[in-house]
This record gives structure tokens, sequence and C-alpha cells, in this order.
């Protein structure tokens, strides 16, 4: 597979299969993406995959702690502005209401999203989650570079034939994950990322988001016309 074609077809895909995905499968996505770049070589990521019976644990005790604190646990860092403006809030609303759309669930069906929402907490049914930390050491920099390698992954497990879904959602359970499979001491869960075997025929796969026209997002200075 091209790396044209697997950024082109990859997708936040949420609904999987729940064939199993073997250690080894997992461990050569993992070790191929490792080589993305970082400034000075610091490497500054840290990723713990969990599966089996240690991940459906910790999808129970997500949904034990909710019952306490339906709103999850106060993240280290913000996943949003807190005033998020145009063109931005223009865009991730219309993310928003279109995928809500291919399910069928309108506006004013509370119940319906927070339902879909809660389906972040079971990775939307991957065998694999991936837990990707950060020493809380670094600078922005360095989370950059930790980005750089969860793109790496996901497309890396792309030419495995696999899907991906990157969920800052799970910035919201960070205590109960630390508690459930203990990250190294002194990072920050940056994301969750489910890894399996997309579900082809579920309706909500097939939410292809916009892209701005390239004349959007670059500019070309310099260059003969």
């Amino acid at each position: 597979m091209k790396v044209s074609e697997a950024l082109q077809s990859r997708i936040s895909c949420r609904a999987f299969l729940p064939d199993e995905i073997s250690l080894e499968t997992v461990k050569s996505i993992l070790e191929t993406a490792n080589a993305a770049p970082s400034g000075g070589n610091l490497q500054p990521w840290r990723v713990m995959a969990v599966g089996g019976e240690k991940l459906s644990g910790l999808f129970e005790q997500v949904r034990e702690d909710m019952k306490e604190t339906p709103r999850g646990q106060k993240p280290l860092f913000n996943v949003y502005p807190d005033d998020l403006q145009d063109p931005f809030y223009r865009r991730r609303e219309k993310c928003g209401e279109d995928m809500y759309a291919k399910l069928n669930i309108v506006r004013e069906d509370k119940r319906g999203r927070v339902a879909q929402f809660k389906r972040n907490f079971e990775m939307f049914g991957a065998p694999v989650g991936l837990f990707v930390f950060v020493d809380q050491a670094m600078e922005k920099m360095q989370w950059l570079d930790t980005g750089l390698f969860i793109q790496s992954i996901m497309l890396q497990a792309r030419e495995a034939g696999l899907h991906t879904c990157a969920q800052g959602a799970w910035t919201f359970w960070h205590e109960t994950v630390a508690r459930h499979i203990t990250p190294p001491e002194n990072h920050v869960l940056v994301c969750g990322i489910a890894l399996g075997k997309m579900d082809v025929d579920a309706p909500i796969n097939q939410l292809r988001t916009d892209r701005e026209p390239i004349e959007s997002v670059a500019q070309f200075i310099g260059f003969d016309t």
C-alpha cells in the first residue's frame, strides 16, 4: 500500500469487528511507527497496548466510575480551546452533525447522542486499545512529535489491513486508565487509539469528513507559475 493510499483510506473508524488481532501484528505496527521523527531524537512517547480481559476490565471500570462521576475526570489539558472560534468551531460542529446523521440520531435525541459518545469507552468494539502517553516534563514540540508517532501508528495500521480511531475522549478517564494499566510515572495520557478490523457494513463508517481546498490551508511563495 502506498503512503497516499493509507492517508486517503484512513478514517476515524467507529465500529469494529470483534476479530482478534495478534500480538505479533500489534508489535509490528508499533515497531514500524517507532521510526517517527522527533526533535533531538527524544522519542518522548510511550504507548501501552491493551487487549483481552485487561481491556474489557478497563471498560467495566469506566462504567462503574461513571456512576459516581458521569462527566468523567478533569483532563490534565484542554482537548479543545475553551472558546473555539470559526472556522474551527464550524468544522467540528459539521463533523458531529454528519456523524449523528449517519446514525439517524436527531439533535433532540440527547439520550441517543450520549449513548453513542459512551461507545468511545468501549473502543467502538475494537479488540485492541493503544494508550499513548508523554512525559509531563515535555514541551509543545515534544507533544507535536508524539502526534507524529500517533499518525505513524494509524498509517501503519492501514498497511496491515486494519483501521484505527484516535480518541481524545479517553483523557476524561485518565485516572481510571492509570489505575488499571499503571503507565510510567509522571506521564500524561495523550489519547487512546482503537485498533482492529473495520465493520464495513456499519453506517457510521460511511462518514467521510470534509477537507478544505488546499488553497485555504497552504500558500505557495516563490514558485514559477
